[in-house]
């Protein structure tokens, strides 16, 4: 059987399960949501204390709903549909 056997870090890494509390950071490190609310006040309080200014936070915004997709006519869709308005209105004119 030949292929390519990963080494066992990778198999290690990708095989890593991280606790829902833990969460992991751009510099490998993790922490726990605790701790990353306590950084958030922290930060909020210095953001006030610097530039005086208030945080507002806002609520996730919904996703637009799609709006369902319609075709455009095509310059044959146009002609036809005015060929059928015009054999309408012959019709309509030989009929008593």
């Amino acid at each position: 059987m030949s292929g390519i056997v990963p080494s066992m870090s990778v198999v290690n890494k990708s095989m890593q399960r991280v606790s829902p509390e833990l969460i992991p950071t751009q510099s490998g490190s993790t922490v726990t949501k605790d701790e990353l609310r306590a950084e958030l006040e922290r930060q909020e309080q210095r953001y006030k204390e610097v530039y005086g200014g208030e945080v507002t936070t806002y609520a996730a915004q919904p996703e637009p709903e799609r709006k369902p997709w319609r075709k455009r006519a095509t310059v044959q869709d146009q002609a036809f549909s005015q060929e059928l308005q015009k054999m309408e209105k012959e019709l309509k004119a030989e009929e008593p």
